[in-house]
């Protein structure tokens, strides 16, 4: 079975020559901590006032900032980077070695997954490796929290991996003679932490990634998922701001990994970590990416967030490489709802919702109060017998047993309350104001990326009383004074 490799925070990179963690024999992993610069003359220090301002810049600086990074492997590289600049692809420069990466630039957002997607070969696991100095580029710079990283010296370079950065491979290998807890503890313990904070804080980790009582264990006792887990304790439980991940949930079976996907994106939300995660996996991507970044021969063909590339993708390729995602486990209710056709305002009367409904030819209408904020549904009936009466009030009318729904609720949630009602489903905020209405057809035509312009009937219920009797219902009783006329969607949006 394979797992993922966490290189401990502080530790060097192995040489381009042998990029793979998993290549670290365990008795290289387990010896101290040797800074070979101890000797070398000090660093010059800031000045007070210089470092203040430093510090303030790097504290509003994105979490990583790339900029033109490319890295080439092969003999004449200022050859080939000239030939990259002037537009050359990674196929023309083939015989002067490989373009791993390629121009790569973009920002990471402190807080958010950003997710760096394509396939075998594209240049994502060379692309993470830069993002912590495991790698130099050719050309380009790579900023972690506000300091380059890009040229520094050694000693900074694990100065700044050891107190922001923590990076899981794809080929993990827990240390076998030690106990879970132990491996968890292993970044604490090469940072020098002494041994019991670091128990008590692999201890606290382990519980969050659900493997509580397990410490004593050995990893031979785990599962494959159970394994996983010990090694994202591991990265977490050294608490820097970063987190790296490339390939890292490749290895499981498919329940696992959905659950480990459900679990890492639950631990982003509470511990509000920055995660970088490296995937070949489209639906992986669109599940936990905040924002995606899809690579084709070392170039960023694509940055947006998963809605964006689903719905608006750059090229052919992007087109084809999305074509067969599960559209319900990533288009939420707020990309697909739609204004509503028939609303009113709760003040307007009974008149006014009884006109807007033969208007739309509709049997219901969206009551909200001031501010948008939703009441409930009038029906047709209803409102005509309000009218024959001469009520001034709409309220007797309302119905407030209606499907409500989250913008943020995957369309794949929608299903059963969609087929329980004929209304369109309404989408709303935390306030209950009413942003939008999800219709049946459009919930449909959502999943299979069909337009809903011109080939779907009214996507309201239609009428149940006649155009002709509601006509003559407005026209018999019309009032000697002037009746309120129907609020518009857009009209009492405005009022919000």
């Amino acid at each position: 079975m394979t797992t993922s490799t966490l290189l401990p925070a502080g530790r060097t990179a192995p040489g381009p020559a042998s990029e793979r963690a998993s290549e670290f024999p365990n008795h290289m992993l387990e010896s101290p901590a040797i800074d070979p610069e101890t000797t070398t003359e000090p660093e010059p220090e800031l000045d007070p006032v210089a470092e203040r301002a430093a510090e303030t810049a790097r504290r509003a600086a994105p979490a990583i900032e790339v900029r033109s990074l490319t890295r080439f492997f092969g003999k004449r590289p200022a050859e080939a980077l000239q030939k990259l600049r002037s537009g050359a692809s990674r196929a023309d420069v083939a015989h002067l070695g490989t373009a791993a990466v390629v121009d790569a630039e973009f920002d990471v957002r402190r807080g958010e997954i950003f997710v760096v997607m394509g396939l075998s070969g594209s240049g994502k696991s060379t692309l993470i490796r830069m993002l912590n100095g495991l790698l130099e580029p050719t050309s380009g710079s790579v900023t972690v929290m506000g300091e380059r990283i890009t040229g520094v010296s050694p000693k900074r370079l694990r100065a700044i991996r050891r107190d922001h950065v923590s990076m899981v491979f794809q080929h993990f290998a827990l240390l076998p003679h030690r106990s879970v807890l132990d491996n968890a503890a292993y970044g604490l313990e090469i940072q020098g932490v002494p041994a019991e904070e670091r128990r008590e804080r692999a201890e606290r980790v382990l519980q969050r990634v659900g493997l509580g009582g397990w410490g004593d264990k050995r990893p031979s006792e785990l599962s494959g998922g159970m394994q996983q887990r010990v090694g994202l304790a591991r990265a977490l439980a050294a608490d820097t701001d970063i987190l790296l991940m490339d390939e890292a949930f490749s290895a499981l079976d498919p329940l696992i990994r959905r659950e480990m996907q459900e679990q890492l994106v639950e631990l982003q939300q509470e511990l509000g970590k920055t995660i970088v995660f490296i995937t070949h996996d489209l639906n992986e991507a669109m599940f936990l990416g905040d924002r995606i970044a899809v690579m084709r021969d070392g170039r960023i063909v694509q940055l947006g967030t998963a809605e964006e590339i689903l719905t608006d993708p750059a090229d052919d390729y992007v087109a084809q490489f999305v074509q067969d995602v599960d559209r319900a486990r990533v288009l939420t209710a707020g990309n697909v709802m739609e204004s509503p056709r028939a609303i009113v305002s709760s003040s307007a009367g009974p008149r006014a919702a009884l006109r807007i409904m033969r208007d739309q030819q509709t049997s219901t209408v969206f009551v909200v109060a001031p501010g948008r904020r939703l009441l409930g549904v009038a029906h047709d009936r209803e409102v005509l017998r309000l009218v024959q009466r001469g009520a001034r009030r709409l309220d007797d009318a309302v119905r407030d047993d209606i499907a409500t729904v989250g913008p943020d609720v995957y369309l794949s949630e929608l299903f059963e309350s969609s087929v329980e009602q004929e209304l369109p489903l309404a989408v709303v905020d935390d306030e209950r104001r009413l942003l939008g209405v999800v219709p049946r057809v459009t919930l449909l035509a959502a999943l299979g990326n069909v337009a809903t312009t011109g080939e779907f009937p009214a996507v309201d219920p239609p009428a149940t009383v006649p155009v002709d009797v509601i006509t003559e219902t407005l026209r018999n009783t019309e009032p000697g004074g002037s009746e309120p006329e129907p609020v518009s969607a857009a009209d009492e949006g405005s009022r919000a």
